[in-house]
């Protein structure tokens, strides 16, 4: 435990979510210790961040402005869309480079232990947004964790009774590079799910 306004700084740091306490005293310590650090920019983009950033009023991903960039992009495809968990995942899969559709953010993921149903996620938002039929394709890109699998069977049911839309997942299994004696059974389960066959 340090005194005063450094331990403030540690315990500021460590309820950011990734960072734990050895983290926190780290960072705590870059931040004092390097002259060159400008706090002043970093307090000031802290608080433009909350009075700048808002969420996208299409898809929901972060923006400054009313919509993201995804959705102001003429070049992106409006028949496919790819639901996501959170505003992160976007980057993630931006990063690839593979597709050229739109996002529609949930805002997170089917959870009853912590209280979250499918009426606490934007869901109906989603709904409106394939109303007009301009939409072909729904591509699911939840976590493959429990709560992911969860909002994707709900969202796999719910989207399947539209017409004329092609509902995918996106493929999951064993990493490059793993052993089969580390993976666990829901990934294991799933790379056999998802299996393709050999062509001559």
């Amino acid at each position: 435990m340090y005194e005063g306004i450094i331990q403030d700084l540690i315990d500021e740091l460590g309820r950011l979510p990734g960072i734990g306490p050895k983290s926190a005293q780290r960072i705590a310590f870059h931040i004092v210790q390097t002259e060159s650090f400008d706090t002043q920019r970093l307090a000031q983009i802290l608080t433009d961040i909350r009075e700048k950033i808002r969420f996208c009023s299409i898809c929901g991903n972060v923006s400054e402005l009313d919509t993201c960039a995804v959705c102001r992009d003429p070049r992106r495809s409006p028949a496919s869309i790819c639901v996501v968990e959170e505003a992160k995942d976007v980057v993630a899969i931006e990063r690839t480079r593979e597709f050229r559709g739109l996002y529609h953010v949930l805002g997170g993921a089917i959870s009853p232990i912590d209280g979250i149903g499918p009426d606490d996620l934007r869901i109906a938002q989603l709904l409106s947004r394939l109303a007009d039929g301009t939409v072909t394709e729904v591509i699911i890109a939840t976590d493959p964790n429990l709560e992911g699998e969860a909002t994707a069977t709900y969202l796999s049911r719910l989207l399947q009774a539209q017409p004329g839309l092609r509902v995918s997942r996106l493929a999951s299994g064993l990493p490059v590079g793993g052993d089969l004696e580390y993976a666990d059974e829901v990934t294991l389960g799933r790379a056999f799910e998802g299996r393709r066959f050999v062509q001559n």
